[in-house]
């Protein structure tokens, strides 16, 4: 038999039967492979080949059928700029022995035709050292676009479209400009003709100009299309929302709780205010009610709206926009909790002692009417800074404020003594020009204003999946895995290189906790956070509770948020179900549902939580490229043999130095120990060290910031 022709043979017969309904007669295998090409014997010592390795078996006298031990696999191809890639997640429909523990990697000649995006069916063809499978695409299931966002560029060949996802491997020749007038350099989103084989340069029209390159609109619209982002809602969810009425009557079973002082607390710029808090101190402790949008009053499971929200998962926020999960009527106006609105609402109403042990816990629709929105910044000055201007304004607050200061604190001590982890991992806050640029860039501040609501928000949803757990409901859990021990291993010994030498290595929360504060007010503070959260596995949505590792907790959920998050609005859904007479016997949901929703909107947050990095790193782009030759206070997050990766921490903006940009030395890569060592000068560079660095130049196309040495540069 041809050889070169053997494997693709194989895999033709392969999927044919993987994708067959039923058995497949000899007749039908025959005549697929003569269309592809095949000689009568060539397929005869293939057939007979395949039968006695156990890839096919006989199911009747002249039908056959794919063995179930195949690995065949369908899933979604995710290619890498340098042309490799992974297939996630992966399903298999004939019953696999046992499912892959990691995405199949793809090789760049096992690619076929496969563009990133498609849906493929790979086989999977050995196990790597590293215990990841590797495995060849044997038929594109279904293409993923044939439409991309890009970068238009004139040339003396005519225009041409580079992708603006550097995963697509190509670009795109113009031969039908659709009537537009792109200028060079504009953004634009282009439809491209499919070629049956690879090819570097491809064909296709303008379907919209998107505008400047450096301007956020722009930059938000190529995110949305790079990750196919849902950013318009259907008319059907926009009729709905229209329909909506603003009054309401207070039913039976909804309690009135607008004589409570309820306030909210959030961010300067936040303008979907879905939860709000009061605090009552009594003789023996403290009551806390937290009290939540309720969502579900307005968005029935099924409706219109609800499949929008379920389709988007949450809502994503860019800086200084935002793509809501739902319609802005609702998300902004009729679930926000504005002061002096009535506004409906699902309250938590929690019973703690003086040391924040809950005593007692009761859930209920109600009503509320906020009485005051506060800021962080507003409390931090009340609380914190004690600022007397400031408190005289909000002087009917004060004491209130102060008891749930009070309360926070008790239970921000009771989670650490636990062992909960605090990450200090800080994130860029952009300020916008109104043309729609980047003014600065600064690090956020996180204050205690920030961490009282945060404990308030995790005393809550403690609550309601100990509520869940108690009453043996289905329900989705927000669940945190352990490490696996090498990663813990792996980080004790980073540690070490660093001159933190840790306890012995346990697997509980506490020992992370500990390793944390050993490392708290030391230069090597930013760094150990950074790495330590990298060792740990991603948290995500579940119907199986296996509790929460980072906050050490046996019982969690996520309450607090159904305006932004859609697993919030199904847990109010079992919550509220649970405040009916006999409440359990009316759940309805079935673990399998519950397993998919909760592997889909995980995925859905892992989505969401990548674009808001895409997007500030574009921004971080543009605002740096107003700043070539300035230098910067830097400190050393990585080490290889080509460069060094540095950190400027005050604007969370991070880069390179290419080792060449070093001096006049010859620098050796030290693994073990995270350093360059200089075999002349003896000159190291590790992890940890502060650098004073220059911004050299700014790669558009890669999107990296490069940098030299600030003594070298100046």
């Amino acid at each position: 038999m041809r050889q070169s022709f053997t494997s693709m043979f194989q895999n033709i017969l392969l999927s044919h039967l993987y994708l067959a309904k039923s058995a497949v007669s000899l007749t039908e295998i025959n005549d697929t492979l003569e269309r592809e090409g095949a000689r009568k014997k060539e397929i005869k010592d293939l057939f007979e080949a395949m039968l006695r390795e156990g890839l096919i078996r006989k199911d009747s006298k002249r039908s056959y059928i794919l063995s179930k031990t195949v690995p065949l696999y369908e899933g979604i191809l995710i290619q890498h700029p340098k042309g490799f890639g992974f297939v996630s997640p992966t399903y298999q429909k004939n019953g696999v022995s046992e499912p892959l523990a990691r995405d199949p990697f793809i090789s760049p000649t096992s690619m076929g035709t496969a563009q990133h995006g498609d849906m493929v069916l790979v086989r999977v063809l050995r196990i790597r050292k590293d215990h990841r499978p590797e495995a060849v695409v044997i038929r594109i299931l279904a293409h993923g676009t044939d439409k991309i966002a890009g970068n238009y560029r004139k040339s003396p060949r005519g225009g041409m479209v580079y992708p603006d996802d550097p995963r697509f491997p190509f670009v795109v020749r113009i031969d039908d400009y659709n009537s537009l007038d792109p200028q060079d350099g504009d953004a634009v989103i282009v439809q491209f003709t499919r070629e049956h084989k690879p090819v570097r340069i491809l064909s296709g029209k303008i379907l919209e100009i998107l505008g400047a390159a450096d301007n956020i609109d722009t930059q938000m619209r190529l995110v949305i299309e790079k990750f196919t982002l849902p950013h318009e809602f259907s008319a059907e969810a926009l009729q709905e929302t229209a329909e909506l009425q603003e009054n309401f009557e207070l039913a039976a079973g909804r309690e009135d709780l607008r004589a409570t002082d309820h306030v909210t607390i959030d961010g300067e710029t936040a303008k979907d205010f879905d939860d709000a808090i009061c605090v009552v101190k009594s003789r023996t402790g403290y009551r806390l009610y937290v009290s939540i949008a309720d969502v579900s009053h307005y968005v029935p499971a099924g409706s219109a709206i609800d499949r929008d929200a379920y389709a988007r998962g949450t809502s994503i926020y860019f800086p200084g926009r935002v793509i809501p999960m739902l319609p802005e009527r609702l998300s902004n106006n009729l679930c926000s909790l504005v002061p002096g609105k009535d506004r409906l609402t699902v309250s938590a109403i929690l019973d703690f002692d003086r040391s924040g042990r809950l005593q007692q816990k009761s859930f209920t629709r109600s009503v509320i009417c906020s009485r005051n929105r506060f800021t962080y910044t507003t409390v931090r000055k009340i609380l914190i800074d004690k600022d007397p201007v400031v408190r005289h304004e909000h002087k009917q607050f004060l004491t209130q404020l102060e008891w749930a200061e009070e309360l926070a604190r008790a239970l921000q001590a009771r989670r650490k003594e636990r062992g909960s982890i605090d990450f200090n991992v800080p994130e860029p806050e952009f300020t916008l020009t109104d043309a729609g640029g980047v003014a600065t860039i600064a690090r956020a501040e996180r204050n205690f204003a920030h961490q009282l609501i945060e404990e308030f928000m995790l005393a809550a949803n403690e609550a309601v999946a100990s509520h869940f757990t108690e009453k043996t409901v289905p329900a989705i859990y927000r669940v945190h895995e352990p490490p696996d021990p090498l990663k813990i291993d792996e980080f004790v010994v980073f540690a070490t290189t660093l001159d933190i030498h840790l306890p012995p290595a346990e697997a509980n929360p506490a020992w992370f906790a500990r390793a944390l504060d050993l490392c708290r007010k030391s230069p090597y503070e930013y760094i150990i956070n950074n790495i330590m959260l990298r060792s740990m596995k991603q948290a995500q949505y579940s119907a199986k509770n296996v509790g929460h590792f980072g906050l050490s907790s046996t019982d969690y959920t996520h309450f607090t948020s159904p305006i932004r998050r859609y697993p919030d609005l199904m847990v109010h859904r079992t919550l509220l179900k649970l405040c009916e007479p006999s409440g359990e016997k009316k759940i309805q949901a079935k673990p399998q549902g519950l397993k998919e929703a909760g592997e889909f909107l995980s995925a859905r947050e892992r989505t969401a939580i990548t674009a808001e990095r895409d997007i500030q790193d574009r921004l971080k782009i543009i605002y740096m490229k107003d700043h070539i030759g300035e230098s910067f206070d830097a400190i050393i997050s990585g080490v290889n043999e080509a460069a060094l990766f540095i950190e400027i921490p005050e604007m969370c903006v991070s880069g390179s130095i290419a080792v060449g940009q070093l001096g006049d030395d010859y620098y050796l890569w030290d693994v073990k120990h995270h350093r360059l060592f200089g075999e002349i000068s003896g000159k190291t560079y590790r992890i940890g060290d502060r650098l004073r660095v220059t911004l050299q130049d700014v790669d558009n196309n890669r999107k990296r910031l490069n940098f030299n040495l600030a003594v070298l540069s100046e």
